[in-house]
């Protein structure tokens, strides 16, 4: 095994820490940092200086924002009535790609999992409770991910939401068991939210 220089083991280490970035992967990408140009990699660690100095939750959904609150929380044009929750903001994109949904959403960051020590106090619940209290919501929509975590997740905010007297519906369907939302077509996530159901 070849033996690098400790600033270039010390990338190929923090490059490995990426999702879906092994170790050969690390090294190309290393290597090609160190190919680039000064000022392109000092752009590269700018960017990333950046995004961990401007970017921060939103305070009502918790979503990835530079304003707060986000501009789906902010929007006049938005039905801030009906709320879509959502595992993570990736899935905001994937749900706005069906050009059908115009509410707000809600942000979960992750979904209940027992092995690996994530409960509902892991998960950022608190405050879609207390909108839902406030009486500004009439309909939660459920949109977590069709996997174990998933459902078990929708069931968990279905018991704890219901009695506050909200519709609160689930997505259809549409997309296939085990998969993750933001893998999913136009036409099969306008399908899931066309087809929701009650809770």
């Amino acid at each position: 095994m070849s033996k690098f220089a400790e600033p270039m083991a010390r990338l190929i280490d923090e490059l490995k820490k990426l999702p879906g970035v092994g170790s050969k992967s690390a090294q190309r990408y290393a290597f090609h940092i160190l190919r680039s140009s000064d000022e392109d990699a000092e752009q590269l660690a700018a960017a990333i200086r950046e995004i961990k100095a401007a970017l921060r939750l939103c305070s009502v959904c918790n979503n990835i924002t530079d304003v707060d609150p986000c501009v789906y929380c902010s929007s006049a044009t938005r039905n801030q009535r009906l709320v879509c929750v959502v595992e993570e903001p990736t899935n905001i994109a994937a749900v706005e790609k069906s050009h059908t949904y115009n509410g707000a959403y809600h942000v979960l960051h992750g979904t209940l999992s027992p092995i690996h020590g994530v409960g509902p106090e892991q998960l950022r619940i608190a405050n879609l409770t207390r909108r839902v209290e406030s009486g500004s919501i009439d309909e939660v929509i459920l949109a977590t991910n069709p996997t174990v975590e998933g459902e078990a997740t929708a069931v968990y905010l279905a018991r704890l939401l219901k009695p506050t007297g909200i519709r609160v519906t689930r997505i259809a369907t549409g997309i296939p068991a085990g998969s993750d939302i933001e893998y999913a077509d136009e036409v099969t996530l306008q399908r899931a939210l066309e087809g929701r159901r009650d809770m």
